[in-house]
């Protein structure tokens, strides 16, 4: 039996969606055996150079060697368990191939909570971070008015910017601050060269190279680093046995109330991005995507949860989706969740080599520094992509720009947040998480008072009649955030039902009236007289009326047509009696 065969016979099947035609390998495919390989296995190298954000943690606490090795092997067994159940699907995960890394909002909690409490502390901090995970993830399918597409672009994009400045000190090896800032020339060679072999395999590389541009890149970034001796340490590594069990951490329970109300915040406000990343994926495999999934978010979650849960409880660190593997799924064009499974398979296989946990502790930073610039850039532009699929009347403008605005205040200037408790420090410090806390909460505030009906006059001195149905539907387009090419389509049609009622004697329409939610938008025109007969079928034959000499039959031959155009802008089309000598048609757009 093959591996496809395999794999459909076990996998969960995904929900159906139509496949994007840039995707080389998609959801539910499953790539050659050669090219499995090396597409998990850059999948696995990325993510394995984000073991960094536990280096950094164990910095920070003052750890031994001994105490790092035995973290981020654990770390690794939870990255593996989690990459897998996400590729897996079903009741349990998002069925997309979403690798995970070290939670990087947890560092500096975590260093603090180690250095205070002793390398067990790390079990209460992620076990609390699971359990906060997986009491959000049934919540997710009722919390949709709260993360429409405005809200996930924003933060997403913020994500990336978030990721610019590392990225850049990492790359370039900047030293110093202020005026006495300082590069390396050696590291921005390595970096240089790292990144311009992604993006040119990225871009020019076709299909076959286009799935090796960021191992390529890591690959020539480290052979770089090797030749300008930058790659030290390796003589150590000899005495490090190759297959071992790693050590477990004996857990301590006994963190303050500061800091667990920290981590708790931390941890909620951090599903944002996890949401973020699961809706980019969803994206993704859809090409006719057009909202959350938040059934599909609720799974990814709570899969992210149980693993972590699992993994904490023997000395685990926090974990989070990994936005440079959904660079690299951009890049390679290859989103099959097969893939997810091999990379955690590596992650596993890795996790039980000491030796080659240790040599993760050698990877220059400058390596680094190109994925994460390469994933800053995606995330940029997806965010704003997402962003763009609505339109937006003032209120979305504010939301999203001061939003990004109070991001970017934070990351430019630290010392912001310095006044405050030390419990709200951590969060108030961090751009990412003031950027997603002021969206949502801006907007909740401008929904207030947004009305989900709203009709207008159609006065015979307001202008000319197109005029007035295009502003009222492209206005109230703007003030609901409904999907511009949606609101287009909606306005064409008004214009059309118009010219219908004129060409059939009912005049003028009297008012317009609209009703929305995120599922459906409705628009309304009264008119006097009848309601409005729709004929079904074909089109007609308009040169065989054309041709003819009966005037009344060529009338009738154009309110067909009107019919059928109505009924191919707009989803569903009714005409009725009201009463009172009115009647309504309602044009219905799916949304």
């Amino acid at each position: 039996m093959t591996l496809s065969r395999l794999l459909s016979r076990y996998l969960p099947p995904s929900k159906p969606a139509r496949r994007p035609f840039e995707l080389v390998y998609a959801a539910d495919e499953c790539p050659p055996p050669a090219a499995l390989g090396l597409l998990a296995l850059q999948h696995a190298a990325i993510v394995l150079a984000l073991i960094a954000h536990v280096l950094a943690a164990a910095k920070i606490a003052g750890l031994s060697l001994p105490q790092t090795h035995s973290i981020v092997a654990m770390t690794l067994l939870g990255m593996a368990l989690g990459t897998a159940a996400q590729a897996w699907g079903g009741r349990l995960g998002s069925g997309t191939l979403l690798v995970f890394q070290p939670d990087p909002m947890m560092i500096t909690v975590a260093g603090a909570a180690i250095a205070s409490q002793g390398v067990g502390a790390l079990v209460q901090v992620t076990v609390v971070t699971a359990l906060v995970t997986m009491g959000l993830g049934p919540l997710m399918r009722h919390l949709r008015p709260l993360f429409p597409p405005t809200v996930v672009g924003t933060v997403i994009c913020m994500g990336g910017l978030a990721l610019v400045e590392p990225a850049v000190r990492n790359a370039l090896g900047v030293s110093g601050s202020g005026a006495q800032l300082q590069l390396d020339g050696i590291s921005a060679l390595i970096s240089g060269t790292a990144l311009s072999c992604i993006v040119a395999l990225s871009v020019w590389g076709g299909r076959r190279f286009r799935l090796l541009g960021l191992l390529v890149g890591i690959l020539a970034g480290l052979l770089i680093a090797e030749l300008t001796g930058r790659l030290v340490g390796l003589d150590w590594l000899a005495g490090a046995p190759l297959m071992a069990l790693p050590q477990p951490v004996t857990p301590s329970f006994s963190l303050g109330p500061g800091i667990l109300m920290a981590i708790v915040l931390i941890a909620a406000l951090n599903q944002l991005d996890n949401i973020g990343c699961l809706i980019v994926m969803d994206k993704t495999n859809n090409a006719d995507w057009r909202r959350a999934d938040m059934q599909m978010v609720g799974r990814g979650i709570r899969a992210n949860g149980a693993s972590d849960l699992i993994s904490g409880l023997v000395g685990s660190f926090p974990t989070a989706p990994s936005s440079a593997n959904i660079a690299l799924v951009h890049a390679t064009g290859s989103s099959a969740r097969v893939i997810g499974l091999a990379a955690a398979g590596l992650l596993l296989l890795i996790a039980l080599s000491p030796r080659l946990t240790m040599a993760l502790t050698l990877i220059p930073h400058a390596v680094l520094g190109a994925v994460e610039l390469y994933a800053a850039a995606y995330l940029i532009v997806s965010g704003i992509e997402m962003i763009a699929t609505r339109a937006l009347d003032s209120r979305g403008i504010f939301m999203v720009g001061l939003s990004l605005c109070a991001g970017l205040a934070t990351l430019l200037m630290p010392g912001l947040s310095a006044g405050l408790p030390e419990s709200l420090r951590f969060l108030a410090g961090d751009g990412f998480v003031v950027a997603g806390l002021a969206v949502v909460l801006l907007n909740l505030l401008f929904r207030l008072g947004t009305r989900r009906s709203a009709s207008s006059p159609l006065e015979t001195m307001g202008g000319p009649l197109n005029h007035q149905i295009t502003d009222f539907v492209e206005r109230q387009g703007k003030a609901w955030s409904a999907r511009s090419e949606v609101v287009q389509r909606a306005a064409l049609a008004a214009l059309e039902a118009a010219e219908a009622l004129a060409a059939a004697g009912r005049g003028r329409p009297c008012s317009l009236r609209g009703d929305f939610d995120e599922f459906n938008l409705d628009i309304e025109l009264l008119h006097e007289g009848p309601a409005l007969p729709l004929s079904a079928g074909q089109a007609p034959d308009i040169d065989a009326w054309l041709n003819g000499d009966d005037d009344s039959a060529l009338d009738v031959a154009m309110q067909r047509v009107s019919s059928v155009l109505l009924r191919h802008l707009a989803d569903r089309v009714e005409s009725r009696d009201i009463g009172g000598g009115h009647a309504v048609l309602r044009l219905h757009f799916d949304h």
